[in-house]
């Protein structure tokens, strides 16, 4: 017999072995991604990442190879999602004025990559390309803004 039905009450099975670690983990998570302890490397990060974009985008045969895995509306919906995350979390600033700076700095990122692009002659610069990193912006930066009071942590005074 279960424990359930010998005592009538309902038995609770942690869903991992190790809840603890789980916690700590999560801690970590939190420590690393939603402080402000850690903003201007998040920012700094996500500066480096976009010149990493622009570099090997410009290798010849890079997009082609990279496109075997995934077509480029996925490419570029994750990689200017996450850089916009990057930008929210390591930026300053009010919420509203946290999301702005990242939308339009995505924008101006996404605008210089499709520039960069329309100069080499294996690959074409496309506005398409650019709406969507846009919208990844604005999509990313909405939910961040809807979870940041709920999950950030506060700065302890």
């Amino acid at each position: 017999m279960t424990e359930e039905r010998c005592t009538g009450k309902p038995v609770h099975h942690s869903p991992s072995p190790f809840p603890a670690a789980h916690g700590i983990v999560w801690s970590m998570i939190k420590q690393l991604l939603l402080t402000s302890s850690h903003a201007k490397l998040r920012y700094r990060t996500a500066i480096f990442l976009y010149l990493l974009i622009l570099v090997f985008g410009s290798i010849p045969g890079a997009r082609a190879d990279i496109g075997v895995v995934a077509p480029g509306i996925i490419l570029h919906s994750i990689a200017y999602a996450g850089l916009t995350f990057l930008l929210f979390t390591g930026g300053t600033g009010g919420l509203p004025q946290r999301a702005g700076k990242a939308v339009l700095t995505i924008a101006a990122m996404g605008a210089l990559d499709e520039l960069v692009q329309s100069f080499l002659p294996y690959r074409h610069g496309a506005v398409s390309d650019w709406l969507v990193d846009c919208n990844a912006a604005v999509l990313t930066a909405l939910l961040m803004w809807a979870l940041w009071t709920r999950f950030r942590i506060q700065p302890s005074t």
